[in-house]
């Protein structure tokens, strides 16, 4: 049975053309004896999350209307190693192969299939080193006494009491005070129990 096989090309500005990559990308369908519907992002950065051919691609993929994608080149279709990943794993969870040619990838091979997942197991090490450093800036951090997250609000209850005695609602004194009205509740809770404790 003939695969049906989604071909994408892009090119960054207006004034190039895709022809070039559609010749080679259509010659390499026809010699394997591939169904194929074309994906063309004419003047669209490789840069960009919206890609009009792309995201309509991805939506016949993910509608199993494809089982394999071809491009010339892995920097025509994903933007980051990760973003190449990410795709190369959706493909292999909806069982789409993908063909690159000038980079000779072709998960329809073994050899294909296992640079995929030195590309997973390269981002997924990638990941790790990231979190690492996080946490370990976020412990140097505490031990030189630096304090995180976010800085309480100050909020002048005695101001807001006046407010609310003038007739005034929790939430419109709070909005003038910058803050939720869960917050400015909570704080005159703990104000009133201070007092009481007084």
């Amino acid at each position: 049975m003939s695969k049906r096989t989604a071909i994408y090309a892009r090119v960054s500005t207006t004034d190039q053309t895709c022809e070039n990559q559609l010749l080679e990308l259509r010659r390499f369908a026809a010699a394997r004896g591939w169904d194929s519907v074309e994906y063309v992002d004419s003047g669209v950065s490789g840069a960009k999350e919206k890609r009009p051919a792309l995201d309509a691609m991805m939506a016949a993929v993910r509608s199993r209307k494809v089982d394999a994608v071809i491009a010339t080149k892995l920097d025509r279709l994903a933007r980051s190693v990760h973003h190449l990943v990410a795709m190369g794993q959706e493909f292999q969870v909806l069982g789409v192969d993908l063909v690159v040619l000038d980079q000779a990838i072709d998960s329809t091979t073994a050899s294909g299939r296992l640079l995929f997942h030195v590309l997973a197991s390269i981002a997924e090490f990638e990941r790790s080193l990231i979190v690492d450093r996080v946490k370990a800036g976020l412990r140097r951090a505490r031990s030189q006494g630096v304090r995180l997250g976010r800085k309480p609000r100050l909020i002048d209850a005695h101001a807001a009491r006046l407010e609310l005695a003038r007739g005034k609602s929790v939430r419109m004194v709070a909005k003038e005070l910058g803050v939720g009205a869960s917050t400015l509740s909570a704080r005159l809770r703990t104000e009133n129990l201070h007092a009481a404790e007084r």
